[in-house]
């Protein structure tokens, strides 16, 4: 089974996107910050990680560059999640490495459209 790591400080955008993953067949572990997330890729690497971009302590941006320097930190595929809508936002995400970017609030229909432009639905 696939693991989706959904990273975001807010517990309602975790619990949806639990939903929402768990029903496309992946394996679900949360984290509310960069830096709780990168803990738990040092422990085990998923398959797909799901990044808020705007978090205390470790902001996404801050999260993908230390993600991407792990041991197979290049092999997630990381979809950021956004309020923001300005093209130097996203520019930003997929210069740092993320693979795809869906704004906030998503549904089930978006969530499956991106990770099937990553490959993983």
């Amino acid at each position: 089974m696939r693991t989706c790591l959904v990273v975001d400080d807010s517990a309602v955008i975790r619990k949806v996107a639990r939903r929402i993953l768990e029903g496309l067949a992946f394996r679900v572990v949360e984290a509310e910050d960069g830096t709780d997330a990168v803990a738990l890729c040092r422990a085990a690497m998923p398959d797909a990680i799901l990044l808020d971009w705007r978090m205390p302590q470790m902001d996404g941006y801050e999260f993908l560059r230390e993600l991407r320097r792990l041991p197979e930190g290049d092999r997630p595929k990381v979809v950021f999640c956004t309020t923001e809508n300005d093209v130097a936002s996203i520019a930003r995400a997929l210069h740092a490495g993320a693979d795809e970017y869906i704004m906030k609030p998503f549904d089930k229909d978006i969530m499956t459209a991106k990770l099937q432009e990553v490959g993983l639905a």
